[in-house]
Parts: C-alpha cells; sequence; structure tokens
C-alpha cells in the first residue's frame, strides 16, 4: 500500500506544527494591563484598595503573599466589584464590607515582613491591573489621601511611589 501525502508536503507540514508548537511553549500567556492598583489607608488606618481604570474595565481584585515561589503565592483576599470598574478612579476597604464590593475571600490578617501584591482582574482574563507589591511596614507609612502604587518610567522601569491621589488619578494610566 502506497501513501497518498507526498514527503516534501508532509515534512513541510511537521516542520509549520513544530514551529507552532515551539512559538506557544515560548510565549508568554499574559493578560494585558488596563488599570493600575494602588493601596492607600483610610483616616482611621484601615487598609484600601486603589483602582485607577485606564480604558477598558476591571471586575475585581486579589490581595496575595508576593513569592518567586508559586507555591507560596497564597491569597490572602479577594473582592469583586458589583458592576464592572469602567474608565476612572475607583476606592474600597480591604478588610471591611465596602459598598460596592462583594468580598469573594475576606482578607485574613497581614504578617509583619512579609511582601503582599494586590493586582486587578477581568472575570474573562481580557484585562488586568498592574500589581503593587508592599509589605505591613510600607502600609503603616502611608497616610489618608496618599496612594502606593508602581509607576513606570518612560524607559519602562517599574518603582514604588507614593504619591497624592490627585497626582495617582493624573499619572498612573501614562506610560501603560
Amino acid at each position: 500500500m502506497r501513501s497518498t501525502t507526498s514527503r516534501p508536503v508532509f515534512r513541510r507540514f511537521v516542520g509549520a506544527v513544530s514551529v507552532g508548537v515551539a512559538l506557544a511553549a515560548t510565549s508568554g500567556c499574559t493578560v494585558p494591563p488596563d488599570a493600575v492598583a494602588g493601596i492607600s489607608v483610610t483616616a482611621d488606618g484601615h487598609l484600601l484598595g486603589v483602582m485607577m481604570v485606564c480604558g477598558h474595565q476591571i471586575d475585581g481584585a486579589t490581595l496575595y503573599v508576593d513569592s518567586d515561589d508559586v507555591n507560596k503565592q497564597v491569597t490572602v483576599g479577594s473582592w469583586t466589584a458589583d458592576r464592572s470598574l469602567t474608565p476612572g478612579l475607583a476606592t474600597w476597604t480591604l478588610d471591611s464590607p465596602a459598598a460596592g464590593w462583594t468580598a469573594t475571600r475576606s482578607l485574613a490578617p497581614l504578617t509583619a515582613k512579609t511582601s503582599y501584591a494586590l493586582y486587578g482582574w477581568t472575570k474573562d482574563n481580557s484585562w488586568s491591573a498592574s500589581s503593587i507589591s508592599f509589605t505591613p511596614a510600607d502600609r503603616d507609612r502611608l497616610t489618608p489621601g496618599k496612594v502606593r502604587y508602581d509607576s513606570i518610567s518612560d524607559n519602562g522601569d517599574e518603582s514604588a511611589i507614593t504619591v497624592s491621589i490627585a497626582d495617582f488619578r493624573a499619572k498612573a494610566c501614562q506610560n501603560m
């Protein structure tokens, strides 16, 4: 019995499939950011989530232990907005019920010297918010009206900065 597929055609097919598999294996599958997450505190010291949505939407936020070891990235709190956040600024308390938000996982106590990260997401994974990493000591240095977030410079470098809410609103979406 003789094959009806010519060897050159078969080789090209196998080559194309191999290239496709190699590209898929080496490409990063990340959700594009379209918002910026930050933290602040209320006048009575409660931790606030701060989200500046730049163009599309964000449906919720998650706070987790920030670790290079995936097995140590434990979720310590998660919140879903009652309605998708659209472009603009949103804030909510992380450690108590907040109007317009549902805690899908109530905030666990934060541990000293542990690094945490807050990020935003959409239910369909179409968009995300850049995250902010912080420790309880970073939180303790915040004052009401100030936001800590990761700023992205013109050359793409990221650094955590603390600014007024007005500056956060005006500058957070630059370089997105």
